[in-house]
């Protein structure tokens, strides 16, 4: 079995930034991409079922103050004509949502007060024995790349696998610096390195500002802890006991602000509060067992609202997806 699992509002509202043009112009285009994506991912990886994880107030804010408050800064900046259309695509995204929701039996994930990520996750550790595809162009996904569990970037057509990265054709992404296959992630130091950096996107401070990725003779660097992360040797410790001093004059030891980063970045290592919410989010909705019929004719309703005419005229091939029920 292998679950298509969609990181919704990354996919949808990444789309709108493909293309130029009028906001039912760009609408149409994150509908499709969306949609698009799901139904490759589905037929590529030979998909069972689907699953939609939305977004809710993230705990994380309650736990790390300044998390994604430069996205509100962002808003604000919006200018009178990017806020109307920023309202159009919220009012569409709602009107999706509720359309997976009651009219497929797609899963439906949200808590007011998970994140997505938080779900995805989830839903990849209570199915251990499970294929996963996560849909979205989010790269903090890379941390969960195992054997069963693959990335799709829909906006790109690119997967990243255990194995590396491959274009839509299944052909092996080039990088262009040094012209050779792109290396496979290594998901345990992309979260260790994250943990080390921050996050600038989701407004997540470093741990110490400036470290290098390769130590000197006389400094230990990230690469040199990470290879000593399991021993907690004295390079490991030698980087975690630093201190350094902010711009407010406050001294920061690396051990507690990397402890702190990963409680927010590390989907393993969120607050048992928080693993419970996610644990009884996953199960109630499994247990609700939807049964919805004619889900292609719902499909085409649905894409008549916006226009869509090319998905609507290839209504089985995208409504197959999403009449997929969840099975044991």
């Amino acid at each position: 079995m292998t679950h298509i699992l969609v990181d919704t509002a990354n996919t949808f509202f990444r789309a709108r930034h493909v293309i130029n043009g009028d906001a039912d112009v760009k609408l149409g285009m994150a509908f499709h991409i969306t949609l698009n994506s799901i139904k490759k991912a589905w037929q590529d990886f030979d998909g069972t079922h689907v699953v939609f994880c939305l977004e809710g107030r993230s705990w994380r804010k309650d736990h790390y103050e300044p998390y994604k408050r430069n996205r509100q800064v962002a808003r604000d900046a919006l200018t009178e004509k990017q806020q109307e259309e920023d309202t159009v695509f919220w009012e569409a995204f709602d009107t999706f949502k509720d359309f997976v929701a009651d009219k497929t039996n797609c899963t439906v994930l949200q808590h007011k007060e998970l994140e997505a990520d938080d779900l995805i996750a989830g839903w990849i550790q209570q199915h251990p024995d499970v294929d996963h595809v996560v849909v979205s162009t989010d790269t903090d996904f890379q941390q969960l790349i195992a054997p069963n569990v693959k990335l799709y970037n829909g906006v790109q057509d690119v997967t990243s696998t255990h194995e590396g990265f491959f274009d839509k054709k299944g052909n092996p992404v080039i990088d262009k610096k040094t012209k050779e296959a792109k290396a496979a992630p290594d998901p345990q130091w992309l979260l260790f390195e994250k943990c080390m950096r921050g996050d600038t996107s989701d407004n997540v401070f470093s741990a110490y500002p400036g470290v290098r990725k390769k130590g000197t003779k006389n400094k230990v660097g990230l690469l040199e802890a990470f290879e000593d992360k399991d021993l907690k040797g004295y390079n490991w410790n030698n980087l975690m006991l630093q201190r350094w001093v902010d711009h407010n004059g406050e001294e920061h030891r690396v051990l507690d602000d990397y402890e702190r980063n990963r409680i927010l970045i590390d989907l393993t290592a969120q607050p048992k509060d928080v693993r419970d919410k996610i644990t009884s989010t996953i199960q109630t909705s499994i247990d609700e067992n939807k049964n919805i019929s004619q889900v292609g004719v719902r499909l085409m309703k649905f894409c008549n609202l916006y226009d869509l005419k090319k998905i609507s005229d290839q209504a089985q091939a995208y409504a197959e997806p999403l009449n997929a029920r969840y099975m044991v």
